[in-house]
């Protein structure tokens, strides 16, 4: 496993052992988890004015590589760096297709206050996406 994936699984890891009990032990990797994790952004959103620019950036890292290895999980894939965002892309389909997904932006969104960067919303059109990809499909989810 390169450095990034590492990463990601370690602190995907460290979300579930913090969070856990919050979420009555539904953070189970699963698409059905994504519900809680919404409810968790939502509980975050109302105190996003209280917490640091530290604080917020570790929440979207925490959240985001969480959303990220639930797609990985399901599908397959590897990450990569995007740079363009500065942040982790999950790859999925090489070398017939590629559906990626970015998940940070949407979590530092939802914390924010913007209810439309819904997460389970996302993660569906992207679990779809997959799903019917067809050779030569090529779609970011951002």
């Amino acid at each position: 496993m390169d450095e990034l994936s590492e990463q990601i699984l370690q602190t995907a890891c460290r979300f579930v052992e913090i969070c856990n009990d919050r979420a009555e032990g539904k953070l189970d990797y699963s698409e059905a988890s994504l519900a809680a994790v919404e409810e968790m952004l939502a509980e975050a959103a109302d105190f996003a004015d209280e917490m640091t620019d530290a604080r917020i950036g570790t929440l979207v890292r925490e959240f985001g590589c969480y959303i990220m290895e639930v797609g990985r999980r399901e599908f397959g894939g590897c990450y990569r760096w995007y740079e363009e965002r500065a942040q982790p892309v999950l790859v999925v389909g090489e070398p017939l297709f590629r559906v990626s997904m970015l998940s940070w932006d949407k979590v530092r969104s939802r914390i924010a206050g913007d209810d439309s960067d819904n997460i389970p919303f996302h993660y569906a059109g992207f679990a779809r996406r997959v799903r019917q990809a067809i050779p030569g499909t090529d779609a970011l989810y951002v």
